[in-house]
This record gives C-alpha cells, structure tokens and sequence, in this order.
C-alpha cells in the first residue's frame, strides 16, 4: 500500500510518500510544495494544488493522510494553513481519494509513543523507522513522513481488529 502523508501550509507543504507492505515500511520520496511570498493566495492555492497532482501522478497512492489543524494563538496561521488543507482535500476528493485526518499529537503518539514530542523527536524517529542515513529536512518534510507512518499504523491495527 503506497501511502501518501501531507502536511499543509500556505508557505510550505510537506509530503511524504512510504510503501507499507508485509509489515514493513519503505520511503518512496519527500519533500516540500513551496510557493512565493510574493503570490496572492489564490495563485499560491493553485500552485499547491497542481504541484501536489503531479506527486500524486507520479507515485499512484492507495491512500492519503493529512494533518489536521492546530489551532494556536496564531490565527492568521491557523487560517492559512486551513486555506491550504482546503485546496488539498478538494484535489484529492475530485481524484477519488479516500483521506484521512490526523491530529498532530495522534501523528507524535505513533511516531514517538508520546503526544509531546518536540520536532527534533519526530525528525529522529521518522529517520530511524523509514532506516535513513540522514534526519527528514525540513520540518514539513519530516511531518508529512510522520502523518504516512501514522496512517500505516492505524491501518495495521485496523486490520487486526478486521481479521
């Protein structure tokens, strides 16, 4: 099962591409979707939303998980990274995907087997599960990683439950 992680913003979307199969997890690719500071939001939505099918055309996932919001005391992030998450449920759902949300400290629990890691945690153990020679660069990167291993988690036990 090719699993598609994603971690939505405006500036910056992380996303991470694992193959789960037999019990094993495999990277495929990361990395980030960025767009320019100097683009107006729906130019930055569009350019997501067309960067974010050709990773889907490249790598045909079974599946997709997407970290829900945060909500801090920054709103205006807050509403940015909705606007962001938005364009990327709407790509996905007209393509037919099936997407499940995760909170962030769901993503951490199944990472690091606690909801308070901090960020060089998550890094940490995404390289050590995924078996890479270097920590996952950047932060988004590193948490669309953690959003595909967490989903590969609950699929895992789902199916145990299923059995």
């Amino acid at each position: 099962m090719v699993i598609l992680g994603l971690d939505p913003g405006t500036a910056t979307t992380g996303f991470g591409v694992i193959n789960y199969e037999n019990s094993e997890l495999t990277l495929l690719d990361y990395g980030c979707i960025t767009t320019s500071k100097t683009l107006r939001l729906p130019e930055r939505l569009h350019q997501i939303a067309t960067d974010l099918e050709e990773i889907v055309n490249c790598w045909k996932p079974d599946v997709i998980g997407i970290e829900e919001i945060f909500f801090s005391k920054n709103v205006k992030t807050a509403m940015s990274v909705a606007h962001s998450r938005g364009a990327l449920m709407q790509k996905l759902s007209s393509q037919g995907y099936e997407i499940h949300e995760y909170k962030p400290q769901q993503v951490k629990i199944a990472v690091c087997g606690h909801g308070k890691a901090e960020k060089i945690q998550v890094q940490k153990m995404v390289q050590l599960i995924l078996k890479m020679n270097q920590l996952p660069r950047p932060d988004d990167a590193a948490d669309a990683l953690a959003v595909a291993i967490c989903h590969a988690n609950n699929a895992k036990y789902q199916h145990l439950i299923y059995a």
